[in-house]
């Protein structure tokens, strides 16, 4: 019996020291920066708060500069760019450069010197006037301005529309697995660590404003709110009784959408605020419809959902709260409760590839000319990433599959109930296979991307593994959702889903890494999964 209860309590202390022996960074930033659409700059101050919750002292901080991605044709940008097969095509449109720079960081107050990266532009290293010590924090702050490129990636203006994304000074995950410390590409995203937001953007008055977080300028909120809720009215009313999209059209275009009230004076200042998430994006233009509406969530809380719009595309955009608010409830089903009050998804122009960017509690969707069915299935795939990088904060970089793969499985189950349709066949889908069960049809999809298309890289590849945008696209987020629906077959649908809400609940706002992803799924199936993860690391197919 004394062995029997001495074996429980070492296995106990292991357990709890494994729990224990788990930690990430903090990282809480306040921010002022103003925009000259004039000169197309930004210019600001910010100053982040650093806690120290790993057990090591720290003698320097990495961060990033990932506007200097866009400085010249020497940056990994423009050389991964240039490598791909369509890469001089798109790098026509790389004329206007852009940078960060007036930098002079202070860390508790005291001047700090950088170091430059040995091998990337966009990375310096901060040495701290003494280390800082494991449990400790520091105030970090600098002056910084960015010229704001052209857009071609994902910061950048369009004449002036604003997307205003990696834009600021910011530290690099440092992690039981080390410094993360990582150039700005455009195959190959980010990982970044969690906090705060405090942001005051001050801008001329015309623009109208979607950003990360809560709009704290009740005046520009009220507006916002106001003209928003008249728009989605206005267009519920036009088209409630019809059914085709002639029809629909035709009545959206004798719409005069509400503009959203503009101050009088020549400049504002807006606030955003939100707490646990890993970035801040924001959008700006003088063009934008807003929609607005609320969403009751099953716990019953209220949401705020916005869509944001170029005053032309309404025939396009006229559905897009709605599908927001599916989006939402659909993978608040599959994982876990939204944990935001807003959620918002946006019109960016025209872009090189049609697709979106995601962003915490927002996100930019590319898809001119798209179907009801596709803007449908590409604004769900963008709010998804509100969980599959947003909320379970994967580092994206070395492990893309975690993030891109696993939201195109959810994906194309959205589609599959909703529409019986699948965005990569589009309309080549037999009649007989729509006319399926949701079930049978995603079982046909599935057999078709297994039979159809080549996919002969292994999943678990980093996103600069692979040799262009192709081969990232159907090896990360084709051949993971393939995996996912291997993985479902082999267990059950249910067995997959309650495991998805466990690994949901265990590591919300953290960083799960492959080993963890699978050792929350095995603990709650109650199965050793090594087979199945195996399946990983296979070059070519995974189901003969």
């Amino acid at each position: 019996m004394k062995k029997m209860l001495a074996s429980f309590l070492l296995c106990l202390s292991c357990a709890m020291l494994q729990a224990q022996q788990y930690w990430q960074q903090e990282v809480n930033y306040t921010m002022h920066i103003a925009l000259n659409d004039q000169q197309h700059s930004l210019r600001g101050n910010i100053n982040f708060e650093y806690i120290n919750h790993s057990p090591d002292a720290l003698p320097f901080i990495w961060i990033h500069l990932w506007p200097n991605g866009y400085k010249d044709n020497q940056t990994a940008l423009y050389k991964q760019v240039a490598s791909d097969k369509e890469g001089k095509r798109r790098l026509k449109d790389f004329k206007e450069k852009g940078f960060i720079d007036s930098l002079s960081f202070t860390a508790g107050g005291v001047a700090c010197k950088t170091e430059p990266h040995p091998q990337y532009q966009d990375i310096v290293k901060l040495l701290l006037p003494q280390p800082l010590a494991a449990g400790a924090k520091i105030s970090i702050a600098t002056p910084f301005y960015v010229k704001v490129p052209g857009y071609f990636s994902r910061l950048g203006h369009a004449d002036n529309y604003y997307m205003i994304s990696q834009w600021y000074p910011k530290p690099a995950v440092y992690d039981a697995k080390g410094w993360h410390e990582m150039p700005y590409l455009d195959q190959g995203e980010f990982y970044s660590d969690y906090g705060s937001f405090d942001v005051s953007i001050t801008l001329p008055s015309s623009y109208i404003v979607a950003a990360t977080g809560n709009l704290q300028t009740s005046s520009e909120l009220e507006a916002y709110k106001v003209s928003g809720a008249a728009n989605r009215k206005m267009i519920y009313n036009a088209t409630a009784n019809l059914t085709e999209d002639k029809a629909i059209g035709s009545a959206l275009k004798k719409l005069d959408p509400v503009r959203t009230a503009i101050p009088s004076s020549a400049t504002k200042t807006l606030r955003f605020i939100e707490t646990n998430v890993h970035d801040f994006a924001w959008f700006a233009s003088k063009d934008f419809v807003i929609q607005y509406d609320t969403l009751l969530m099953p716990s019953g809380q209220v949401k705020d959902v916005y869509a944001f719009h170029n005053y032309a595309n309404i025939t396009e955009w006229y559905n897009s709260s709605n599908f927001i608010e599916d989006a939402v409830l659909h993978y608040s089903e599959w994982l876990g409760e939204y944990p935001y009050q807003t959620v918002k998804a946006v019109e960016g122009p025209r872009n090189q590839s049609s697709g979106g960017m995601e962003y915490p509690t927002v996100t930019m969707i590319t898809s001119p000319g798209a179907s009801q069915k596709t803007l449908d299935a590409v604004i769900t795939h963008e709010v998804g990433h509100n969980w599959l990088y947003g909320i379970l904060g994967s580092n994206e970089r070395d492990h893309p599959w975690m993030d891109e793969g696993v939201n195109s499985y959810f994906q194309f189950r959205y589609e599959a109930e909703k529409y019986r349709s699948n965005t990569i066949f589009g309309e080549a889908i037999p009649e007989e296979v729509r006319s399926k069960s949701a079930v049978d049809f995603l079982r046909a999809i599935y057999n078709a991307i297994n039979q159809g298309i080549p996919m002969d890289g292994a999943i678990e590849t980093n996103s600069v593994g692979f040799n262009n945008k192709d081969d990232y696209g159907k090896v990360v987020y084709l051949k993971t959702a393939l995996w996912l629906y291997v993985l479902e077959i082999s267990t059950s649908r249910e067995k997959l889903d309650n495991a998805f809400k466990a690994y949901y609940d265990q590591w919300k706002f953290k960083h799960p890494y492959p080993e963890d992803f699978k050792a929350t799924l095995e603990t709650s199936m109650g199965l050793k999964l090594d087979r199945i993860f195996d399946l990983l690391k296979i070059k070519g197919k995974i189901i003969n």
